[in-house]
């Protein structure tokens, strides 16, 4: 009995730490008491923050960068030339010129964070395949139609024809987000999300541009280059104020204001760039296309099925209401979610591979000896981690454990040790 007494003691060690575990990791697949979110186990590549509240894309510190260059220009601004026009200025509101600037710079750093923290119009994966539809379905879907959310076998067509406004559109199925994707939705490579009304993903923002943020993206481009142009003309103002006063040259006044010289190049380049970008976006909502449609489908040749208009184009883009999410990221998830978020397997949630592989032999640290488990007391154990294994979902994979481990270095002790005692 001495000879076992320790080894039965470790093995059972051994059967309460799996127990332990089994009860921790249970609780997390349980669905009566769920204490994960659905941002905690979101499979897309985003980045979340404030619990869940605000959601950029994974390049969100390229936002940082486009402050920079928003902000770095406008503090240069007030600094200078602002307060050189201020004093040039002898009547009226003299503080106007800096209002003004002060009012379009928080209005385009609300809508830069709109368009990019925010769900830009994300739709929710499936946990399975859909069931493929009869073909007389197919023809009477509307552009509100989202696929079918029901389990199916898993071999079902690439394609599938809809109707939108009269016209027949192929619509494609997203073998990542296991759904068929909505007329004019695309799935994102780098936000690895499928988005409603695609346009792009744009590295300024760090966010995919879709159905519910290019109004936001938009009035973003387009308020950033009416800046633009404001301080454009604000420095070539006092540009002329400063050779009519001191009676010099373009190239002295310059000299004599330097920052309006850095800022009139620089705005102007700027201006180049997001005007043209409002530009081609004006070309857009005016002919209901996006930037992806647009470079993929060529319109011009054949008619568009969503160009309603001009004038109903706009109203459609720009004066509607912003859909409500399809996501909560807010929301509790249970037991079921976690499995389709890829959870199931809860050794691998945790970041652990475990094995039930259990030793039949026990090992006596007081004598060195290797000694067999009594069969009852086997059988008790594996009976008391048996409910972990229940809830594997996956085969059991065969490899040495622990507790083999424990048994081969010790044998090679004991081997060691009976070989120094011959010595002897």
């Amino acid at each position: 009995m001495r000879k076992t007494s320790l080894g039965r003691k470790l093995l059972t060690m051994y059967a309460t730490s799996h127990d332990s575990s089994v009860n921790s990791k249970t609780k997390i697949v349980g669905s009566n008491d769920p204490t994960l979110r659905l941002y905690q186990v979101w499979k897309g590549s985003n980045k979340f923050i404030f619990g869940g509240r605000f959601m950029f894309g994974p390049d969100v510190k390229s936002l940082f960068f486009t402050l920079f260059l928003i902000l770095a220009p406008l503090i240069l601004f007030w600094m200078f030339v602002a307060n050189d026009l201020v004093k040039a200025i002898s009547h009226g509101p003299r503080l106007f010129l800096i209002v003004i600037s002060v009012i379009f710079t928080t209005n385009i750093i609300v809508l830069l964070f709109l368009t990019s923290g925010k769900d830009p119009g994300i739709v929710p994966r499936n946990s399975r395949p859909p069931e493929p539809d009869d073909e007389g379905d197919t023809s009477s879907l509307s552009t509100d139609w989202t696929g079918s959310q029901s389990g199916g076998p898993s071999t079902i067509p690439l394609t599938k024809n809809v109707k939108v406004n009269g016209i027949i559109v192929k619509v494609k199925y997203c073998q990542t987000c296991m759904l068929y994707r909505p007329p004019r939705c695309s799935h994102c490579s780098i936000c690895d999300n499928c988005v409603e009304r695609f346009d792009h993903h744009c590295p300024w923002v760090g966010q995919c541009i879709g159905k519910r943020n290019y109004k936001y993206f938009f009035m973003f481009v387009s308020s950033t280059t009416i800046l633009c142009l404001y301080i454009f003309t604000c420095c070539w103002i006092n540009i002329k104020g400063i050779m009519e006063n001191g009676n010099c040259d373009l190239l002295e006044a310059f000299a004599m204001s330097p920052v309006s010289g850095i800022l009139i190049l620089y705005t102007f380049l700027v201006s180049w760039f997001v005007g043209g970008l409002t530009s081609f976006h004006v070309y857009l909502i005016a002919t209901n296309q996006t930037t992806y449609e647009n470079f993929r489908y060529r319109y011009d040749q054949k008619t568009s099925p969503y160009n309603l208009g001009c004038a109903r184009n706009f109203k459609e883009i720009l004066f509607s209401k912003v859909p409500n999410s399809r996501i909560n990221l807010r929301e509790k998830v249970k037991g079921d979610i976690l499995s389709a978020s890829g959870i199931s397997n809860v050794s691998s949630y945790l970041g652990r591979n475990m094995s039930l592989e259990m030793p039949e032999r026990s090992f006596d640290l007081e004598t060195g000896k290797r000694h067999p488990v009594e069969g009852n007391e086997f059988e008790d154990i594996r009976n008391r981690v048996g409910s972990f294994e229940r809830c594997r979902t996956q085969p059991r994979h065969h490899h040495i454990n622990d507790w083999d481990t424990h048994i081969m270095l010790s044998s090679e002790f004991e081997t060691e040790l009976d070989g120094r005692r011959s010595d002897l």
